[in-house]
């Protein structure tokens, strides 16, 4: 994948990413990961460093984008949404289950929940992000 195409895809999804995410977790599901917290107190910010969190979700769309760009031919959206839904599931599993085990952050069920939530989160910024790259050229691989 050449970095036009990288940067297009993080940027776009990094911006969709941080937007469905405050609906789902800031909004739709916030009572859920309230009453599914751990023991562990002050946790939580009051208000969230809007600037950090973005900057996670361009993290986070910078590793959809790459995954798509390690595929053969032109992703479609919903092999994007399919990709996205992939990185992000395993991406939360992993991270969940480690906060899990290690830290009193959060119980068991919002544990399992994250990650199944993420499915709906990365797979709907995979299909946004397989929608902008369509509209950006590849770059040609030809000697000039």
């Amino acid at each position: 994948m050449d970095s036009k195409r990288l940067v297009v895809g993080t940027v776009v999804g990094g911006i969709v990413l941080y937007a469905l995410g405050w609906i789902i977790f800031s909004k739709l599901f916030a009572a859920f990961y309230a009453a599914n917290a751990g023991s562990a107190t002050g946790v939580d910010r009051g208000s969230e460093i809007v600037w950090a969190v973005l900057l996670g979700n361009l993290g986070y769309a910078a590793l959809i984008t790459y995954a798509m760009g390690n595929r053969a031919g032109a992703v479609s959206i919903a092999q994007g949404a399919v990709i996205g839904a992939i990185v992000g599931s395993l991406l939360w599993f992993t991270t969940d289950f480690i906060l899990y085990g290690s830290q009193n952050v959060a119980n068991l069920t919002r544990t399992i929940v994250d990650p199944l939530l993420e499915i709906v989160h990365g797979g709907v910024g995979g299909a946004v992000i397989a929608a902008a790259l369509r509209r950006v050229p590849a770059a040609s691989l030809s000697p000039a």
